[in-house]
């Protein structure tokens, strides 16, 4: 057996597919696995798994352009998987060097790779924490050493929050992030719902109950729960890809997320 990529962590498990990894496929990028390459195909032969991830992936893109068009230097990304195939740090540093970002990721293996393809880039790091305990999460030192939330920060909760279950309750969630938040700050928002494609994302829900990570699908009057407290940007809560790009959605793929950009609203 050939011996693993130098960004594989040693106590990564390499027997089943791996939703961080499973997003790299989708997404183009090399940190992946056949199993999870197998995994990805087979599904995609039911879902078009690969679109929908794409799809998530420009309004990020969109979104992250518009913070930095507005003067946000600093990125809080929760949630975030292995930043590879034109994730934050890429484009927020495209648009101008001396952005800073810092990922945030619950799984260790998906973090040691991350630590080994980010160890050249001064302005990007990742912690280890779950975005659960927002104080865990703040006083990372990754997150203390690159960031300073007395400034204007966005923070990115991308196709995150449908993996957090009702019983911890989404919306609060995101409010604990919104209280710690500078005036001014952005919150990047996208979620799954089956508002429009109830049959295709109960399909996705399946999916995802097979790699032992479920996810909870949520109307837009849920998600709307969620960015209590923030200005949305124009042209608000939408479905993501009508989000300052891309053509009317007809069936699909192109359906079944809404997203968001907001800004916190001053309490003065």
């Amino acid at each position: 057996m050939q011996n693993p990529p130098r960004w594989v962590s040693t106590n990564g498990d390499v027997e089943r597919p791996n939703v961080a990894r499973l997003f790299d496929y989708y997404l183009g990028g090399a940190h992946n696995f056949a199993v999870d390459r197998e995994f990805a195909e087979k599904t995609m032969k039911r879902v078009p798994t690969a679109e929908m991830v794409q799809h998530t992936r420009a309004f990020m893109r969109r979104a992250v352009r518009l913070c930095v068009a507005r003067g946000i230097r600093q990125f809080l990304d929760l949630g975030s998987g292995i930043p590879t195939a034109g994730n934050v740090h890429e484009v927020a540093q495209q648009a101008d060097p001396t952005c800073r970002v810092v990922y945030v990721d619950n799984e260790a293996a998906t973090v040691a790779h991350s630590r080994t393809m980010l160890r050249d880039n001064a302005g990007a790091a990742i912690a280890e924490a779950d975005i659960r305990d927002v104080d865990a999460v703040l006083n990372a030192p990754e997150v203390r050493g690159l960031l300073d939330l007395s400034r204007p920060v966005a923070v990115l909760m991308v196709a995150i929050l449908p993996y957090i279950a009702d019983d911890d309750r989404p919306a609060e969630l995101v409010a604990r992030y919104r209280d710690a938040m500078a005036d001014g700050s952005y919150l990047v928002l996208s979620h799954l719902t089956a508002d429009e494609q109830p049959e295709l994302v109960a399909k996705l829900v399946g999916v995802a109950v097979e790699t032992m990570t479920p996810v909870v699908a949520r109307s837009k009057a849920e998600v709307e729960a969620m960015v209590s407290g923030f200005d949305l940007v124009e042209p608000g809560l939408v479905l993501a890809t009508l989000w300052r790009g891309e053509a009317e959605p007809e069936t699909g793929a192109e359906a079944v997320s809404y997203g968001a950009v907001g800004v916190k609203r001053s309490n003065g």
